[in-house]
């Protein structure tokens, strides 16, 4: 598989050059050449199909023969290795639940797979030939964070040879767990406590990727979701989710994502067009609605990111929508024929979570019931159909707006007691380029 530039001013590049780079030369996002089908028998039968070599069919195609065969098999077989769980809440409504993974968050998936096949990279002498500096034959991943995508990509990338993590996050505003999951890895990975706001993190990191003269010290990737290897294994959320609902329901669900940056539903959507039955993708978001008024009047007008209690989807200016749009080839009725999106409030979203909790027993964090109430809504003007909503976070990380709402105590997970009293090792710093430029060095 090779992999174009959607702006259409770099070159056609590998798996393995598009997972290095992360973004292509003309500031582009990556996207394959071509859509693969899934094998007929797979999805005919997929009730009777292992999860590993599902993952390992809709993989595949996308890496070609630049990892081998056993390689690739163990990759994805690590990358799956918790529970992905279709659970039921109401006579017309599933949850998928994406947070039994060791950060607890649906960033899992994508981070284990891009860490493993940089690893492999690296490992088997396949990296780009002048790629690295000659002074420092590492990859350096380099991340901002309001929270979850740091933990993930610490977690997916501690210990892995030849790759250093430096994770920028902004003091004081990160839940104690977030922090907890960014500063107590150490080995490999860097912790960053910046004297700012994320958006100070967000213009740090962007300043290091554009320095030419620190690119002959040390080599930058990006582990976000523009990245190939983040983006196209969120596939296998969808896939192992319909081999569930076809042992638990009839028909073809609707599925309704929450929706910030738009990679995870555009994953979702590329797995449809390969071949996955659903009847309507439902992008859920919150206050940050460009996309949502994108639906109602053609026109994309980027906004400043307003602070909601669903946080991790405050998005002004989402990376991925041009994805979907090219998976549409820019045909708006196609696009509004399987897509919508819907704006939900934060008081809508409080209701929903006590609806949930109040009715049908299920706790949900923020950005599921903004999810929830999204389907909830559709599926009331669309009589006989039913779905699933993708509950993206353990609610035990954001705890303080769940407790509020529902005054109760939110059970804390094994996996986080045994982070608690863990001591933390964090670099402070001021919001300073110069300070990173030199952390970067000499790290």
């Amino acid at each position: 598989m090779k992999y174009y530039s959607l702006k259409k001013e770099s070159p056609i590049v590998s798996f393995e050059s598009a997972t290095i780079f992360g973004q292509a030369p003309d500031k582009g996002l990556y996207f394959p050449e071509t859509i693969p089908i899934f094998p007929k028998e797979m999805m005919d039968n997929i009730e009777s199909w292992d999860d590993a070599e599902i993952a390992f069919q809709v993989m595949k195609p996308y890496v070609g023969d630049e990892i081998d065969e056993a390689s690739l098999r163990m990759i994805v077989q690590e990358t799956i290795d918790f529970p992905i769980p279709l659970v039921k809440v109401t006579e017309e409504i599933s949850t998928l639940e994406l947070f039994h993974g060791p950060t607890l968050a649906f960033k899992d998936v994508g981070a284990r797979f891009m860490s493993r096949c940089l690893s492999y990279f690296v490992k088997n002498g396949k990296l780009i030939s002048g790629v690295l500096p000659e002074k420092n034959k590492k990859i350096t991943v380099l991340v901002a964070t309001s929270g979850d995508t740091g933990g993930a990509v610490a977690g997916g990338f501690h210990q892995v040879e030849g790759v250093d993590v430096v994770i920028l996050f902004p003091s004081g505003k990160v839940s104690k767990v977030q922090e907890k999951q960014l500063t107590t890895f150490g080995d490999n990975i860097h912790a960053l406590e910046v004297n700012g706001s994320f958006d100070d993190c967000q213009r740090l990191v962007k300043q290091a990727f554009t320095d030419d003269e620190l690119k002959k010290e040390c080599f930058l990737t990006s582990a976000n979701s523009i990245n190939v290897a983040r983006w196209l294994p969120q596939q296998l959320y969808y896939v192992l989710a319909y081999k569930q609902w076809k042992k638990q329901r009839e028909g073809v669900p609707v599925i309704s994502v929450p929706s910030g940056n738009f990679g995870n539903i555009c994953a979702g959507i590329l797995a449809h067009i390969s071949g996955m039955p659903a009847a309507h993708f439902i992008a859920a978001c919150n206050a940050n609605d460009v996309v949502p008024n994108f639906m109602e009047t053609e026109h994309y007008l980027p906004k400043k990111a307003i602070p909601t209690i669903s946080n991790a989807m405050d998005v002004g200016d989402p990376s991925n929508f041009v994805r979907i749009l090219e998976l549409f080839h820019q045909d708006f009725p196609s696009l509004k024929e399987k897509f919508s999106s819907v704006s939900i409030s934060d008081d809508d979203t409080r209701a929903a979570m006590i609806e949930l909790y109040s009715q049908y027993h299920y706790l949900a964090d923020p950005h599921g019931a903004v999810g929830y109430l999204a389907l909830k809504d559709y599926l009331a003007t669309h009589e006989g159909e039913t779905g699933i909503f993708l509950e993206t976070a353990h609610p035990v990380k954001f705890y303080d707006v769940i407790e509020q709402v529902l005054h109760i105590q939110v059970p804390v997970p094994e996996s986080v007691k045994g982070i608690m009293n863990k001591e933390e090792d964090a670099h402070k710093m001021e919001a300073d380029y110069g300070a990173l430029r030199k952390f970067l060095i000499n790290k």
